[in-house]
């Protein structure tokens, strides 16, 4: 009797396996991951020829902004996860600064309930953490669908803020999850205000929301993440300052970095690009670039975030320091990471660390970021030969541009999959979507 048929079937490509880069054939029931191996003439649904690509682990982002609900003339989930789908990205973590902000079950499973049958890739939510919320975190960071507890150490978009460090002290002593970090000093960053130079234009943000705002932010929070025994993940992290303070504290923090503050610096950024080149925390000089590619190479960095935070045209043209923070980029990851690769600034099998078995290891995923038996058939097929251009008629964010619209990198999404299914071929999406909230292990019922 012959075995079962596989639903489908990868064949021919080079597969990045837990072992390396290994020629392989990938079969795939029910949506998870059944051979691996020379499946020879093997029955299958579907067979997607993989000859002279690439197939990774589905690549995760976990910090991106699709401002649903309240802010949807920016982006909505639909339009945000279909713009993931379409750069490869088969799983985000979406950020509670949204209107109102995602800081109780209510708002969560409101959340859950509008990402079902809109959203094009697996999902999960973070809840922000408030003064008024803090005690309950503990409970709230377990529910179904979310991906732990957000901290908004500094202002930026939105009304979520926890600047003092009682209430940080009560935040982290109240759950176990690792938590998420946006590190800048409210204090500074207030204190600053007044050096606001109103000809200078975004080309101060560097300035005004300087090195020792993001410092002082991260040593405060490394202090009371060893006092309350939490484990927190720093996120988007922009200084050379702060590295060496990470490196010495692997034992409670892990640490994220973006492909825009690998990619660009200032002055050069704020010349061409102006307030669209604006961020919290800011792109600052070549030599903080640089640091973050040695933290890259040194395994200091532990995931890649895009950080997708987009705002419309009319926002982005006010007068700084009107102009809202922010920019697209969960389209974008996939390529300009490759690129980086291309040009050996990182190996591709660093790539899938970082996109995969990274945000795997320090959220506690269950069943994706790697190629292995019996996880989900989440997969990024690339080509890494393929030469493109980046323009903004191909994003399909709400907001309509992407920073590097007339970039040509070298490597690109050809395929996404996810559970099994394929959404994108040759930037095409297709079917419905179909995604689901991501599970946690911490967050499984007990069997």
């Amino acid at each position: 009797m012959s075995e079962r048929p596989y639903d489908l079937a990868i064949a021919g490509g080079t597969v990045m396996t837990p072992m390396g880069r290994v020629a392989t054939d990938i079969g795939v029931r029910e949506g998870r991951i059944a051979a691996l191996g020379d499946l020879g003439r093997a029955s299958s649904a579907e067979r997607f020829d993989a000859a002279g690509l690439h197939v990774l682990p589905g690549v995760i982002d976990t910090q991106v902004h699709f401002r649903e609900p309240g802010l949807e003339h920016k982006e909505d989930l639909e339009s945000g996860t279909r713009g993931a789908a379409k750069g490869g990205v088969t799983a985000i973590f979406e950020m509670p600064n949204t209107s109102p902000n995602t800081d109780s079950a209510e708002a969560l499973s409101e959340k859950l309930r509008r990402a079902e049958g809109r959203a094009w890739c697996d999902f999960a939510f973070f809840l922000g953490a408030t003064d008024a919320n803090a005690d309950e975190l503990g409970t709230l960071e377990r529910l179904p669908g979310c991906s732990g507890v957000k901290i908004f150490m500094g202002s930026s978009t939105g009304s979520l803020l926890v600047a003092d460090d009682a209430t940080l002290r009560r935040v982290l002593a109240g759950g176990s999850r690792r938590a998420a970090i946006h590190a800048e000093d409210e204090n500074r960053l207030n204190a600053r205000k007044s050096l606001l130079d109103p000809a200078a234009g975004a080309a101060q943000h560097p300035h005004l929301r300087d090195v020792e705002a993001a410092v002082l932010a991260t040593r405060r929070v490394l202090a009371l993440a060893r006092e309350t025994g939490r484990r927190i993940h720093v996120l988007h992290i922009s200084t050379a300052e702060e590295l060496p303070l990470l490196a010495a504290a692997k034992d409670v923090a892990t640490v994220e970095t973006t492909p825009q503050h690998l990619t660009l610096s200032a002055p050069e950024c704020y010349q061409r690009w102006g307030s669209y080149a604006q961020m919290n925390p800011p792109i600052r000089g070549a030599p903080h670039r640089e640091a973050l590619w040695r933290a890259v190479a040194d395994g200091v960095i532990d995931v890649i975030g895009s950080d997708h935070a987009p705002h419309t045209r009319e926002e982005k043209d006010r007068p700084y320091p009107a102009s809202p923070s922010g920019m697209p980029g969960v389209q974008t990851l996939v390529p300009l990471m490759l690129d980086h690769v291309n040009a050996g600034r990182l190996s591709l099998e660093r790539f899938v660390d970082l996109t995969g078995a990274g945000p795997n290891r320090i959220y506690g995923i269950a069943n994706k970021g790697r190629i292995a038996l019996g996880y989900d058939a989440d997969f990024t097929v690339v080509d890494l030969k393929a030469r493109r251009t980046i323009t903004n008629d191909w994003m399909e964010t709400r907001c309509g541009w992407t920073p590097f619209d007339g970039t040509t990198v070298t490597g690109w999404p050809k395929a996404t999959a996810i559970r099994g299914k394929f959404v994108m071929r040759e930037d095409e999406l297709f079917g419905r979507p179909a995604g689901r909230p991501v599970a946690f292990q911490e967050c499984l019922p007990a069997e």
